[in-house]
């Protein structure tokens, strides 16, 4: 079963390939009853967490695994991490997999890294399906998001090692859910480190796949979406995550379309970072629910700045 161990092994493994992301505290958000802080994920060379799972992941491959070619399926994020680990660790033959409304920024950043992309498929959905057939059918090596492998999940959380080393005070950690690897490998984490630290998921109203998922008691591995900016958190869930979900989330609060919009320009002209809309959408949660009680020392997860340029723009006129 994947537990702490998992986590500390990938930390120690990919020591020196990742940046240990800076915990930055919010002179905006906080108050006397409450320190924000924001684990700024998106300065990772690769601008997203992602590169944490995928090092762990592929530093963990057999020869004859890299010499089949890997494939990883992705709504951008993760493939671009896969395609500079692997460029990093001299691995050829790099396929990528996205639907067609990746934005073109995460295009840009897979081709940089090598990655050949693949377009399939209208959503993430749509496109993981197509994916794992094309992966089956080329008997390729498959790098997962999210689904259920732990060498991923671990990587992922590693990030709470580097939060309560750091802020050992730490009582509430907000995570955006998208397939739910991060969140997971946070929880499972983090809950070891500080049995009482509370993990609160995030997620669009749009797409509310976890939570539903909690309540019905149903592995919802596809689930549909209206329109959303957040487009790494739509979809599925993974199925190792709703697994362990009962155990390890404590909460899922939504967020609207708006207040998300609202937390990426925040993040620009207040904290004078840019973070995408999947990321900023843990302090639109804040701005959303100003006199909920979050907690005393709140760390709100900000998984990626892969923001496309023209929707940047469009935000900040709106907001």
């Amino acid at each position: 079963m994947f537990n702490y161990n998992d986590v500390r092994d990938a930390y120690d493994r990919i020591q020196g390939k990742v940046f240990r992301t800076p915990l930055h505290k919010s002179i905006f958000l906080g108050n006397d009853k409450m320190n924000c802080y924001y684990k700024m994920e998106s300065l990772q060379p690769v601008k997203s967490f992602k590169i944490r799972g995928a090092f762990n992941k592929l530093m963990s491959l057999t020869e004859v695994e890299k010499e089949r070619g890997i494939v990883a399926i992705s709504s951008g994020n993760h493939g671009i991490a896969v395609s500079y680990a692997a460029k990093i660790l001299g691995i050829e033959n790099v396929e990528i997999v996205v639907p067609f409304n990746t934005p073109k920024s995460k295009l840009r950043g897979i081709q940089h890294y090598g990655g050949v992309i693949k377009l399939i498929g209208e959503n993430y959905d749509e496109a993981h399906n197509l994916g794992v057939a094309y992966v089956e059918d080329q008997k390729k090596t498959y790098i997962d998001a999210y689904f259920d492998d732990e060498l991923i999940y671990a990587g992922q959380g590693t990030i709470a090692i580097e939060i309560l080393e750091e802020r050992p005070e730490v009582d509430t950690i907000l995570v955006p859910i998208g397939g739910g690897g991060l969140i997971t490998g946070i929880a499972v984490a983090a809950k070891a480190i500080n049995p009482n630290v509370r993990i609160i998921g995030i997620q669009p109203e749009a797409c509310p796949a976890m939570l539903k998922a909690m309540e019905d008691h149903v592995f919802y591995e596809n689930y549909p979406s209206e329109d959303s900016i957040c487009e790494a958190l739509v979809g599925g869930v993974g199925k190792l995550s709703y697994e362990l979900a009962h155990t390890y989330i404590d909460e899922i609060v939504l967020v609207s379309e708006k207040m998300i919009s609202q937390g990426v320009a925040h993040m620009v002209r207040n904290e004078k970072f840019v973070v995408e809309p999947s990321g900023a959408i843990c302090t639109g949660a804040i701005l959303q629910y100003p006199n909920r009680d979050w907690g005393r020392n709140v760390v709100m997860v900000m998984t990626g700045g892969n923001i496309d340029g023209d929707l940047l723009l469009k935000i900040l006129k709106n907001y």
